[in-house]
């Protein structure tokens, strides 16, 4: 490490949470890399630097994340199972290995959850915010409720028997149901319940205190009400994950017909996970996985609240007391400064805007001022996510209904969004809009913008090149970066690209963009290899990267090469990471951190310290849409763009990059053993990330933010940094 990067903030490392087990040395395992990382979510619902709805919120998008993952990871290994696949991971499991060590890990993890809850829910209580259960309340609110769920409940619910009359019912994915065995004289009989989801989880009793019953706690208070004459023998709640996942047929001959029969199929996918009331009856149990047909799911029985994703519901609560402070992104100064005419401001000078630092506001101004400029021609966009409610869509189709040339590419294989996508696509294509859907087999992820101009008689580009997608809830809570040129080389290799996704034109010649799967893992490995060359030589060498996931074995590999030649590698990455660092002789000068906080770090961006042929300290900066996964390098369309705008190349290096690495409040230091421990600062020696783009002047201004707060290192490679 370099004097400069010795100068930063110092940092001790707290106790470390039990290592992950692993079977290769080499290697860290994905899933149990990724249930680390969601562990290190949790944890900020423990940390006592957020305020109380921010921590519950914490805790609801560990949840949330873990019913994603047995949808869809877990969902792919019981596939592999129940096949007999034994493929074995590239840390050496099989299929059932990996499940077992899941199960395992889950469950330590749903238990912390359901403690962090208690903890949380008794904070609640003394903040003012009560979530109450089934002892009686005063008379006034056990009034309300009665009438409430009379008038508001009772008729959407809906009890149904289970007997060979009555068999039991379709729950869908994530459903919430209760079940009950009833006894009337000599007869017993068995009632369930599905919470419906039109409902809200949490109802508001109302007063002057704040005060929130679960639906299916009110639902059992009022069993007297809902089986009259009936005596409650037992019962108990459960929730379903089912396999959500759609795999795409290479004979699937009409892409957005196949994707209109796999989502209804989705729908009715195998239960995975069941989750259970630990007090449940052996023989409602029987009934559940019986009547589910869940006799291979995992099973988890919960001594407390089912579906904590839920929780987010009491977030919404307006107790500002209780959340971060507000904060308003600011508008990027530049184009202020051009009376908000995004054009001229780019034409005079390439921008770089962080997120959500900066608004993304401006990313929606672009498209929209090229829809309503009557010299613009034609606009080109691809769009991975764009959200329910999204202003990219309606300047889309503006532009097209005001008679210019437009092109979205929309990506039905962007998980979980399909039916949004096609939604839009329908939208767009009846505005007049080329809607195209790209590959069959591969995922269109890079985030690019074009728009051409005609402009003295001849044609300008436009480029907007984004580490996000062109979402406005996400861009508010996800670190990410937009570029906007209208360098004509870029332009060009843009339009190759938009060609390449259209019409499987492959791109020649490109000089500027790398891309997936054409080469973009070949060209890193070219670049790694400059480093490798340069450190046997005794010259500075070095890389340092931000990503959200390293998995692809060969990168791994090729990184550990680097670390044996010499080079000195630092590498932020969000959440799996497969690489294991600090082993002597394997991995020895390779440092990992994972940053967690108030945003989600979602930027790539790559420097290397001999990409140029400039002076020692001048790295070759790459910002991208892609991660260092198998998925990005073989099966998806992505970017690799080069900074050589020397104000942006600064901005990136000097700023970005250096705040990532110096971060020591929101930052996990990844061990050799596999564990994760959460630095500590000393002193006054403190650096926040987030907190420091918030509170300093915005990239897109002069390029001054790290330069007008507090004295920090610049980044340096050295030869031994």
């Amino acid at each position: 490490m370099s004097d400069a990067q010795q100068s930063g903030p110092r940092t001790s490392v707290s106790k470390a949470p039990e290592p992950l087990p692993s079977a290769e040395p080499r290697y860290f395992n994905r899933e149990l890399s990724w249930l680390a990382f969601n562990r290190r979510v949790l944890e900020e619902a423990s940390n006592p630097q957020h305020p109380l709805l921010e921590r519950v919120r914490f805790l609801s998008i560990s949840a949330s994340n873990l019913d994603e993952f047995y949808m869809v990871r877990v969902a792919g290994l019981k596939a592999h199972q129940a096949l007999g696949v034994e493929d074995l991971s590239m840390d050496g499991r099989t299929p059932t290995q990996q499940l077992s060590e899941i199960a395992t890990a889950a469950d330590a993890l749903v238990a912390n959850q359901h403690d962090s809850w208690a903890v949380l829910r008794a904070s609640l209580q003394e903040a003012g915010m009560d979530v109450v259960g089934e002892k009686p309340l005063d008379d006034a609110a056990e009034a309300w409720l009665d009438q409430h769920f009379r008038e508001q409940i009772f008729p959407v619910i809906t009890p149904q028997a289970i007997d060979p009359a009555h068999p039991f019912p379709f729950i869908p994915n994530q459903g919430l149901s209760l079940i009950f065995e009833l006894k009337k004289g000599k007869a017993t009989v068995r009632e369930l319940i599905m919470a419906p989801a039109a409902l809200p989880r949490f109802i508001r009793i109302p007063g002057d205190r704040a005060r929130f019953i679960p639906l299916e706690v009110l639902i059992r208070r009022k069993t007297e009400y809902l089986f009259p004459k009936y005596e409650v023998l037992r019962g108990g709640a459960f929730r379903i994950i089912r396999d959500s996942d759609i795999e795409v047929e290479e004979e699937a001959e009409d892409l957005v017909r196949f994707f209109r029969t796999a989502i209804k199929r989705r729908r009715r996918g195998r239960v995975v996970r069941l989750e259970l009331e630990e007090d449940m009856s052996d023989s409602l149990v029987q009934v559940i996985h019986e009547g589910l047909n869940a006799g291979n799911a995992v099973t988890s029985a919960t001594r407390g609240f089912l579906g904590m994703a839920d929780l987010a519901q009491l977030v919404e609560e307006d107790r500002a007391d209780l959340k971060f402070p507000p904060f308003a992104p600011r508008f990027p100064e530049r184009i202020r400064e051009h009376g908000g005419d995004c054009f001229a401001a780019i034409k005079e000078k390439d921008i770089l805007v962080h997120h959500p630092y900066e608004s993304f506001e401006v990313v929606v101004e672009f498209i929209k001022q090229a829809a309503a400029d009557p010299d613009v021609i034609a606009i080109k966009q691809a769009l991975y996510r764009a959200g329910k409610q999204s202003a990219v869509i309606k300047a889309l189709i503006d532009a097209a209904e005001a008679g210019k040339s437009v092109t979205a590419v929309i990506e039905l294989k962007a998980r979980f969004d399909e039916e949004q996508n096609l939604m839009w696509a329908d939208a767009l294509e009846r505005a007049g809009v080329q809607v195209v859907y790209g590959f069959i087999d591969w995922k269109t992820h890079a985030k690019v913008a074009m728009v051409v101009r005609r402009e003295e008689k001849r044609n300008r580009i436009y480029c907007h090149f984004g580490t996000g997608n062109y979402h406005p809830v996400t861009a508010r809570i996800y670190t990410d970066l937009s570029y906007f040129t209208a360098d004509p080389r870029l332009g060009r290799e843009a339009a190759k690209l938009f060609n390449y996704i259209t019409g499987y034109l492959e791109p020649r010649n490109l000089r500027q963009l790398v891309i997936s799967p054409q080469n973009m893992r070949d060209e890193l490995i070219r670049l790694l290899d400059v480093e490798i060359d340069a450190a046997k030589a005794g010259k500075p060498a070095g890389l340092w990267a931000k990503m959200n996931a390293l998995v692809d074995k060969v990168m791994i590999d090729k990184l550990y090469e680097a670390s044996a030649a010499g080079v000195p590698i630092n590498l932020v990455v969000r959440g799996i990471c497969c690489l294991r660092p600090g082993v002597k002789g394997l991995s020895e000068n390779i440092q990992v951190k994972s940053i967690v906080g108030r945003f989600l770090e979602h930027a790539r961006l790559w420097c290397f310290a001999n990409g140029h042929d400039l002076p020692s300290g001048h790295a070759k900066v790459y910002m991208s849409s892609a991660d260092w996964m198998q998925r990005n390098f073989d099966r998806r369309i992505e970017y690799m763009l080069p900074i050589t705008n020397p104000t942006v190349h600064a901005q990136l290096l000097d700023q970005v990059m250096l705040a990532n690495l110096i971060d020591n409040e929101q930052s996990w230091q990844l061990r050799s053993d596999g564990s994760y421990a959460r630095l500590q600062p000393k002193g006054d020696r403190r650096f926040n990330l987030h907190d420091y783009f918030m509170a300093n002047p915005s990239l897109s201004g002069r390029g001054q933010a790290l330069k007008r707060g507090r004295r920090v290192p610049k980044l340096r490679f050295d030869k031994g940094s």
